[in-house]
C-alpha cells in the first residue's frame, strides 16, 4: 500500500551517515540523493532496495514530534544485526531485540532512536 515515506531531520549529513550504517543489515542502501538545487528547497536522501528508494530523509529541519517507522527484516538475526549497527552508528536504545508477545507470539523487534529521536524499528514476524 505504501510506495515510500519520508520525514525531516535536523542535521542532514549526520542523519544520512546514521541511516547508511543502520539500514545496511536490513538490505537497504542509499539509492538516490537529490540536492537543494534540484528540489528547490532542501537536500533529500532515499534509501531502499533493488534501485527503488522507499525511505526518505530530508534536510528541512527537526520535527515537533518523532515518527515511528518499522522496517521488515527477513529473520531474527537480521533484527539483531540492525540493532547492533544502529547502536554503533550513534542510535539510542528504545527496546533491545526480543519477542513482543503483546503484538503477537512471533513478533520479534528491536527499537532504536535515531539522532533526532525518531523511533526506528526492525521487525520479523516469522517464527524462529
Amino acid at each position: 500500500m505504501i510506495d515510500h515515506m519520508g520525514f525531516s531531520v535536523s542535521d542532514y549529513e549526520r542523519a544520512k551517515a546514521f541511516y547508511i550504517k543502520a539500514l545496511t543489515p536490513l538490505g537497504y542502501s542509499l539509492i538516490m540523493e537529490v540536492t537543494a538545487e534540484q528540489t528547490g528547497h532542501d537536500a533529500a536522501a532515499g534509501f531502499g532496495t533493488d534501485g527503488k528508494p522507499a525511505f526518505w530523509i530530508g534536510g528541512e529541519g527537526a520535527m515537533n514530534k518523532p515518527v515511528h517507522v518499522a522496517i521488515a527484516a527477513k529473520d531474527r538475526a537480521t533484527v539483531d544485526a540492525f540493532y547492533k549497527a544502529a547502536m554503533a552508528a550513534g542510535g539510542r536504545d528504545n527496546g533491545a531485540p526480543g519477542i513482543r508477545p503483546h503484538y503477537h507470539p512471533n513478533y520479534y523487534g528491536a527499537f532504536v532512536r535515531d539522532p533526532d529521536g525518531h523511533n526506528i524499528e526492525a521487525v520479523c514476524h516469522a517464527p524462529e
